[in-house]
């Protein structure tokens, strides 16, 4: 009996997008409010701005993902009609094609015949797609759920900045740095373990791109302060 392994690859298409959609609405909404209360903005003026902020954004990732996603399944759906043509009109160079991917992967040309020939009287199409193009099962494309699961993550990592700037008495700009890099450690450790990676350098990737962020918004608030208090 072979002993049974924990793969985390059928996770990568929601992980990808729902983590996407949380680093997002932390990083974005957070440096956007660190931008506008570095200008001096005043509580009730930060209140809205987070709010159009994490409306903007939700959707605004919601229709990228779904654009994005829907371009990619119209990709394969149009390779999987040209690979069923060709099947259909040069099968034999089809099976030398197939045979040859075999071999280039360390089969021997007798044994990499005999299982494309093996694999194509099962399932020529399948066989095609999962080993000439790469579609399979595991990298299935759904529009609406990259579309979904992005918007509220992205909704669910601005509610956090948000929060602060609704709650904080005062230097707004320190809670706001402190909440949002906090999340995205737990944000950072969370995704590593889910997909089965290092947490160190997944905390590691997003601390750096969080700071640069809101250092960054940061810089232009203060060059631009126009003091709306």
């Amino acid at each position: 009996m072979p002993l049974p392994e924990h793969h985390f690859i059928h996770r990568a298409n929601w992980l990808r997008a729902a983590v996407l959609g949380a680093n997002d609405g932390i990083v974005s909404t957070a440096s956007l409010l660190i931008g506008v209360a570095a200008a001096g903005a005043n509580s009730q003026t930060l209140v809205i701005t987070g709010i159009a902020a994490t409306v903007a954004g939700a959707l605004s990732m919601a229709a990228g993902e779904y654009v994005s996603v829907s371009s990619q399944a119209d990709t394969e759906k149009a390779d999987l009609a040209r690979e069923k043509l060709s099947l259909k009109e040069n099968r034999d160079s089809e099976l030398l094609e197939l045979a040859e991917i075999y071999q280039a992967r360390g089969l021997s040309p007798e044994l990499a015949n005999t299982v494309a020939e093996q694999l194509m009287a099962h399932n020529a199409l399948e066989a095609h797609a999962r080993d000439e193009l790469g579609i399979s099962h595991v990298t299935d494309t759904n529009p609406l759920q990259a579309a979904w699961s992005s918007a509220l993550a992205f909704s669910a990592g601005s509610a956090l900045p948000l929060v602060t700037v609704w709650t904080a008495p005062s230097h707004v700009m320190i809670w706001l740095a402190v909440a949002s890099l906090t999340a995205l450690t737990l944000l950072g450790w969370s995704a590593a373990k889910s997909g089965g990676a290092k947490p160190l350098r997944a905390v590691g990737r997003v601390l750096f791109w969080g700071c640069f962020a809101m250092a960054a918004t940061a810089a232009i608030g203060q060059l631009f302060n126009i003091n709306l208090s």
